[in-house]
């Protein structure tokens, strides 16, 4: 049994071997074997903040020198493979938050017909959307062969709801156009999708690489483009609402400069480290906000109810999905190695944006 650890300093990693096994579980716990999980930019981003947010407190790192290392989060499936919980079966398939690790034990508790939620003490004052798994085996259109276009778009998609619920909940922040940063990004494209399919949103700018251009228009979902190089052909006369998901000092801060007193509202969501004061000078701090998806999903299961919430997104990911599914490319990856060959390229954003990359254990 092994996990896949980060060093939180310098996002460094190793994989560790460990000596957890079935006959570890105690009453009211269970095992589950992790079948496959999703690796995006996204976990890269739970490192960045991971102090910030507690994105280190999910799941501890074993062995004996863990001291200065984590365990990033990631999206994906596992199955029970031993049970001391009651109502939680061997064989019961799961969807929800995992270690990129062999194993997992948890502790079930809130069983319901579609649900559960890991209680394990640890993980009590984390926001509870994440310690949600989903039984998978109980949805009424559970499909096994969209499981590696679920737990890929899922959470980046969720976020691009929420992105969206806000700004539109805030009137657009009174903005003409809506500039998204990092438009290739799979969770800009969630964001982009929900604007296009609203015919009162302002318009939608995409920023990009010159190199991943071609990829973003070929999308046909932006009403217009531009490059990082090019930020200034944006028109500075109409206010305007960003949506960043890089975190780039230099491309905010010459936005911000080129916009003035019409950038209305900033929405900052990826390696976003500007409370730091790594933004420069021209970066506006008072009318730009560091967006928590968790914190607004819990705003609406208050406002509508955990099941019109539930709905709502269901059908909004539905609708991402299908549509994604004609330009994302599924890269599958061997297990914790594989994903070692592959980490220090998602790190340093250099792996395609249309990859979606799969860990088979």
């Amino acid at each position: 049994m092994s996990e896949f650890q980060i060093r939180k300093d310098n996002l460094t990693h190793r994989i560790v071997d460990t000596d957890l096994s079935e006959s570890d579980i105690s009453a009211g716990e269970v095992l589950v074997k992790i079948d496959r999980f999703a690796f995006t930019a996204n976990n890269i981003t739970y490192a960045v903040v991971g102090d910030q947010f507690g994105y280190w407190q999910f799941f501890p790192p074993t062995g004996n020198d863990v001291k200065g290392w984590g365990i990033l989060p990631v999206w994906g499936f596992a199955d029970v493979v031993a049970s001391n919980a009651e109502d939680v079966p061997v064989g019961e398939r799961l969807f929800g938050y995992f270690p990129p690790a062999t194993y997992l034990k948890m502790t079930p508790t809130a069983v319901s017909k579609l649900r559960w939620i890991d209680g394990a003490e640890h993980r009590s004052p984390l926001p509870s959307g994440y310690n949600a798994y989903r039984r998978v085996m109980a949805e009424p259109n559970y499909n096994k062969a969209m499981d590696d276009f679920r737990m890929l778009l899922f959470p980046l998609h969720i976020t691009s709801y929420c992105l969206y619920d806000n700004l539109q909940d805030n009137n657009w922040f009174g903005a003409e156009q809506v500039v998204i940063i990092s438009a290739s990004s799979k969770t800009s494209i969630g964001l982009g999708y929900a604007l296009a399919d609203d015919q009162s949103a302002p318009k939608s700018i995409a920023m990009t690489s010159s190199r991943n251009l071609e990829m973003v228009n070929n999308l046909n979902i932006y009403d217009s483009t531009v490059t990082y190089d090019n930020l200034t052909e944006i028109d500075a006369s109409k206010a305007t609402v960003i949506v960043d998901m890089s975190g780039n000092g230099d491309v905010l801060g010459r936005l911000h400069k080129h916009l003035g007193d019409n950038m209305k509202f900033c929405s900052n969501v990826g390696f976003t480290h500007w409370e730091d004061g790594g933004m420069g000078p021209d970066f506006i701090e008072q009318r730009s906000e560091m967006f928590f998806a968790p914190s607004h999903i819990q705003k609406r299961i208050k406002d509508w109810g955990p099941e019109v919430f539930e709905q709502k997104t269901t059908a909004f990911m539905q609708s991402t999905i299908s549509r994604s599914a004609s330009w994302l490319k599924l890269t599958q990856l061997n297990g914790l190695n594989g994903l070692a060959e592959v980490y220090q390229d998602v790190c340093e954003g250099k792996v395609n944006p249309e990859a979606g990359l799969v860990v088979v254990m």
